[in-house]
């Protein structure tokens, strides 16, 4: 089914892998079609998005179009857009050095360091000004456009959308619970001796916070797979270190890789599944990242900062590679949920957005995580059992400290910063060092703060 034609105004434009992405994908979509508006502050990187959109568009086997230019002004990629897509970077790649080097030199290992410790207390604090301006530009151009998130933090870039602008229509998306459904597929697969289903077979009860989800029941075609993967927690396998494997990994570069050891731990200790991969579970507690080598038994390193800026200055592929590559689905749900808001087929997915209910136990109002019904011009979040009441508590604290930032962020208020930062899990020191590592980090993103 043909849909009306829509605008999408892409903030972020210039982006190497998100921005392409969705181009890909949508190129893959029979039933949309419109304009899309390219803005990035970097517009020659808007600019050769706009003409590798061309390449895809103009490819063989591709099965719509979207016309597409980069434009200089937020303004006029936002007026009449239906949908708004934010995937932005808080800073250039240097201010990660601050995320993740300096939290390092006082012990505190971050493999991710994006949206919990003290590396995604930074990066919120650059981040949630930045949304707080883009919440008032939306809601004066496009306030009736559905305004999808990709950036992270994520929970505190929605938070920021929804503190200044409460009527914009807005969510998160992540793939994390993606991972972790194609995990449990091939565990099903094993178990039931069948061949691997597809992830979206796996049928899950998710809540809680982005990147800090948890998993309460799961099925495939009506057999229950908790009790099976509580029978494996016990495996001694999943208790043997990772060691080896984890520096094969690190001297391969292969950042990325997840055990699952984590993620089955915390269903050993807490009842519930850990729905995001084992990189970011760590993050949220204090006892896996005590040490690299700890890190390691579990099957997790860390990826280095000399990596990212290494990657960030890297040559950028030419046009011409997007026209002659085979158009291939990402896995991404995002083009999907487009479609369904816009009209086409309903899709349930995992979505961030403001608590209403749907996840009993965690405070109304804040952003949590949770399987959400799309249908046109509709999301509807689709209500959760309670976690187990030690799961709630652990992320309940980690609540308390998003909630400090968030306020820390908007109202530019350096001791509410620093109070986040005491109260995080990951920071054990004496408040007097905590102090230093502040300062210090604050000092070298100071640039990029706003206020």
């Amino acid at each position: 089914m043909k849909l009306p034609e829509i605008k999408i105004a892409y903030i972020g434009g210039g982006s190497r892998q998100w921005a392409r992405t969705l181009l890909s994908d949508l190129a893959q979509c029979r039933e949309l079609a419109g304009t899309i508006d390219l803005y990035d502050i970097d517009l020659a990187s808007a600019q050769k998005n706009a003409a590798i959109a061309e390449a895809i568009f103009n490819r063989p086997g591709a099965r719509t179009r979207f016309s597409v230019r980069a434009v200089r002004r937020l303004a006029d990629a936002l007026r009449g857009a239906d949908f708004v897509i934010l995937s932005i970077e808080p800073g250039p790649t240097t201010m990660r050095y601050a995320d993740l080097e300096i939290p390092a030199r006082y012990g505190i290992l971050q493999p991710v360091g994006d949206t919990t410790g003290p590396g995604g207390m930074a990066r919120a604090l650059r981040a949630v000004p930045i949304y707080a301006r883009l919440a008032l530009q939306i809601a004066e151009y496009c306030p009736k456009a559905w305004v999808v998130n990709y950036t992270n933090p994520m929970t505190l870039c929605v938070a920021a959308l929804y503190a200044v602008a409460p009527r914009l229509k807005a969510f998160g998306c992540c793939h994390e619970v993606f991972h972790t459904q194609a995990m449990l597929a091939g565990i099903a697969a094993e178990w039931l001796e069948t061949p691997v289903p597809s992830r979206q077979e796996i049928k899950v009860e998710l809540s809680g916070i982005n990147h800090f989800t948890w998993i309460t029941s799961a099925d495939w075609r009506g057999r229950d797979l908790m009790a099976h993967l509580r029978a494996l927690a016990e495996k001694p396998v999943f208790r043997r270190s990772r060691v080896r494997s984890a520096r094969a990994n690190l001297r391969a570069e292969r950042w990325f890789e997840s055990s699952g050891m984590i993620a089955f731990d915390l269903l050993r200790r807490f009842g519930a599944l850990g729905a995001a991969g084992d990189r970011h579970l760590a993050e949220f507690v204090p006892w896996y990242a005590t040490s690299e080598l700890e890190l390691n038994r579990w099957g997790v390193i860390l990826t280095p900062y000399a990596w990212r800026l290494r990657r960030a200055r890297q040559a950028d592929r030419p046009v011409s590679d997007f026209a002659t590559k085979p158009l291939k689905a990402s896995g991404e749900e995002g083009v999907a949920l487009i479609a369904a808001l816009a009209g086409g087929a309903p899709i349930r997915s995992n979505a961030n957005l403001p608590n209403g209910g749907q996840a009993p136990d965690l405070p109304l109002g804040h952003i949590v995580e949770t399987n959400v019904a799309f249908r046109s011009d509709r999301v509807a979040p689709l209500a959760t059992s309670p976690l187990p009441v030690g799961a709630a508590a652990l992320v309940r604290r980690v609540v308390s400290v998003q909630q400090l930032t968030l306020r820390a962020a908007l109202e530019r208020d350096h001791d509410l910063a620093f109070q986040a930062l005491l109260l995080d899990p990951l920071v054990n020191l004496p408040v007097d060092k905590t102090w230093k590592m502040f300062k210090a980090m604050i000092s070298h993103i100071r640039p990029h703060l706003q206020g």
